[in-house]
């Protein structure tokens, strides 16, 4: 792999890490499956070798959320594996990659078990039922529909019946419990076929969670699936940037757009080449900390598209040259800067830009 030029910033991601974290799922989902979902390139951290890694280690499942990431994804990781297609896609579309489409209308179930028909070859399917949130799924209409009519089903090879939990990652919340009975319910008027259930977070949420495949997402990256304890997960992301220079200003000086921030003493402002056209977010700005020698640095004015300042008045001997981490250090976790930010761990890592030096570490 080329070295990164001094000016970039590196994203490094940890592949056993991830194969770590999938393990440690995987002994928690007892007898069911675990599959990985890497939909969204993989969190932003690359489907291809992140799909090539969990494949390694024994991952037989997979979900991505449009066709164009299962076919990619199939290409990386040969065939063999399920891979799942959370949106859909119309019979014969996959281009003979093999994938599995998720069916989330009667329209989805009649058009793939018509092809079926056809062919003489029951189309494999997952069949989602919503439960709670209101956007793909058949409804409670088109599930009694097929509840009382086994035979819409004619042509499909249900692999697996799943939903999608809503609150997972609030465990008290009475939507958890409402959907697994509702789940349980809509089960019992199908056809006896596997069951898809937990998410990272549900998977933290006791045995009524269980299935025969779960699919855990964030928790395979190093987010917290458990909001308000210590994270179970171990850490996959680190991004390390080169301060491009070093100036000194005196009180009363603004720094960057809007004079938003301005220096209340003698402040040394380091400059970073990484702003939000990467997925640093603007919403940083002036409430973030990255990390350096073990001591936070505060983000000082506005975050811009290309560029960020940070307060390093209390380390005298940083130069250009030095690193920054602004992911992955000490209070800068990618749930840390989602905090800061107003927002989710997930899009800090899916908002990740394309030009960052891309480290894979292997083992």
């Amino acid at each position: 792999m080329p070295r990164p030029a001094s000016t970039e910033a590196v994203l490094t991601i940890d592949l056993p890490a991830i194969v770590a974290n999938w393990k440690d799922l995987a002994l928690r989902g007892g007898p069911g499956a675990v599959a990985g979902v890497v939909k969204a390139d993989a969190y932003g951290l690359g489907a291809a070798e992140v799909g090539r890694a969990l494949r390694a280690a024994g991952c037989r499942h997979f979900f991505v959320a449009q066709l164009r990431e299962g076919m990619a994804l199939r290409e990386a990781i040969g065939t063999g594996p399920m891979i799942a297609v959370l949106g859909g896609f119309r019979p014969g579309e996959d281009d003979d990659a093999g994938l599995t489409p998720v069916l989330n209308s009667l329209g989805d179930v009649a058009a793939h078990g018509a092809a079926g028909r056809a062919d003489g070859v029951a189309r494999r399917a997952i069949l989602h039922v919503d439960t709670a949130m209101a956007r793909l799924g058949l409804d409670a209409g088109e599930l009694a529909r097929v509840s009382q009519d086994h035979g819409l089903l004619a042509g499909l090879d249900l692999l697996y019946v799943m939903t999608h939990l809503a609150c997972a990652d609030e465990p008290a919340h009475p939507l958890n419990a409402a959907q697994a009975q509702r789940f349980a319910a809509a089960c019992a008027g199908l056809p006896k076929t596997r069951r898809c259930f937990a998410n990272s977070s549900g998977m933290f949420l006791g045995p009524a969670f269980a299935s025969d495949l779960s699919r855990p997402g964030c928790a395979l990256y190093g987010i917290n699936p458990t909001p308000g304890q210590a994270n179970p997960m171990r850490a996959v992301v680190r991004l390390d940037a080169p301060v491009l220079q070093v100036r000194e200003i005196a009180p009363g000086t603004p720094v960057g757009y809007g004079a938003s921030w301005t220096a209340a003493r003698p402040t040394r402002v380091a400059t970073v080449a990484v702003g939000y056209a990467d997925g640093y977010l603007r919403s940083l700005s002036s409430r973030a900390a990255a990390e350096c020698r073990g001591q936070p640095v505060p983000l000082i004015g506005r975050v811009s598209m290309d560029l960020t300042t940070f307060d390093v008045t209390d380390l005298p001997d940083i130069a250009p040259g030095d690193r920054l981490t602004l992911i992955g250090g000490s209070g800068c976790s990618p749930d840390d800067l989602a905090a800061s930010a107003g927002t989710i761990g997930y899009e800090i890592l899916t908002s990740l830009g394309a030009r960052y030096h891309r480290d894979y570490l292997r083992g």
